[in-house]
């Protein structure tokens, strides 16, 4: 069980470390750029998209993506300091996964957002790109599941008096 449980750790710091490392640059070239990213077609169309939807002018437009950029920024700082926390507790103490299924909801509810004009504009290629955020997400908070469970069963183990261990009606 010990190393279904490092393996889940790996993955968990693995799918972390890839949203603080990829959404933390997009967000950072999405806030840096003069028109916050919309000068990029490929990368922008999902803004285009919702703003069609509500018929947004060009300043909400600008402020739409600008919203995006910073939730973008938030996921990544919330990733690495689960990866700084899972790196504290190498030395000791227990994570709090609490940090890193809250910007999980925040990955889901963007790439949902994200793949509903994709999707009306029958785009494939930017659908296939939210569904492996969609899917990285799932597993990690999956993963996070799964760790609480096998926590929760040491702990239990561990509460155990030692009478109740020593314990065989058998004798």
């Amino acid at each position: 069980m010990r190393k279904v449980s490092i393996a889940t750790v790996a993955m968990i710091m693995a799918i972390a470390l890839y949203f603080t490392l990829f959404w933390g640059f997009d967000a950072l070239r999405i806030l840096t750029s003069p028109t916050f990213g919309l000068e990029e077609v490929w990368r922008s169309q999902y803004v285009f998209g919702i703003g069609s939807v509500f018929h947004l002018g060009p300043v909400a437009l600008i402020q739409l993506a600008a919203f995006f950029g910073t939730l973008k920024l938030a996921v990544a700082a919330i990733c690495a300091i689960h990866v700084a926390d899972r790196l504290r507790c190498l030395a000791g103490g227990t994570p709090s996964s609490d940090i890193l299924e809250g910007g999980l909801i925040l990955v889901v509810l963007i790439t949902i957002a994200s793949a509903g004009p994709a999707v009306w504009s029958h785009n494939t290629e930017l659908v296939r790109e939210q569904v492996i955020q969609l899917a990285l997400a799932g597993l990690a908070t999956a993963l996070c599941m799964v760790e609480r469970s096998y926590r929760k069963d040491s702990e239990a183990i561990a509460a155990m008096p030692s009478a109740a261990a020593s314990f065989s009606p058998w004798r």
